[in-house]
């Protein structure tokens, strides 16, 4: 298995891990709010504590689809295309942003890992030259296969 097909192998199974974590920490929030009866500019606690869990829902998801388009560039050894890229790279800015937040909200560990996610994401879309055919492409010489010459 080649070093891309590791790293983007790698970045599918930690978003999994990510995803997973996400929801749970909504649906712990959700609990909180609702036990705690908390409302903010008059909105029920039921409906508050539901919309955090549906938004964990909704961005682990996210986190899932992007490791689904992950895990395909790694089987297919083929860079992600159209919708299936910016959705990569959608997620590699929003780890940015989330990491320029988790630094001084929770702390130096939860940016690490954020940054460890987003060199991931970016490493797997850069590794992949979207113009050249994948390594299992190539000819026996190590070089691609040669363009037929115009007359």
């Amino acid at each position: 298995m080649g070093l891309r097909r590791s790293v983007a192998a790698a970045g599918a199974l930690i978003l999994v891990v990510e995803a997973v974590g996400i929801v749970l920490l909504h649906i712990f929030l959700g609990m909180v709010v609702d036990e705690q009866q908390m409302s903010m500019a008059g909105l029920e606690p039921r409906s508050m504590s539901l919309s955090a869990v549906v938004a964990g829902a909704v961005f682990g998801g996210y986190l899932l689809l992007c490791a689904v388009v992950l895990i395909r560039t790694a089987i297919r050894d083929k860079a992600p295309t159209g919708l299936l890229r910016i959705v990569l790279i959608s997620a590699a800015v929003v780890h940015g942003l989330l990491g320029a937040a988790t630094v001084g909200l929770v702390g130096w560990l939860a940016f690490l890992f954020m940054m460890v996610v987003l060199g991931l994401i970016v490493w797997s879309l850069v590794a992949y030259n979207t113009d050249a055919p994948p390594e299992h492409e190539t000819s026996p010489a190590g070089g691609p296969h040669p363009e037929p010459s115009a007359p």
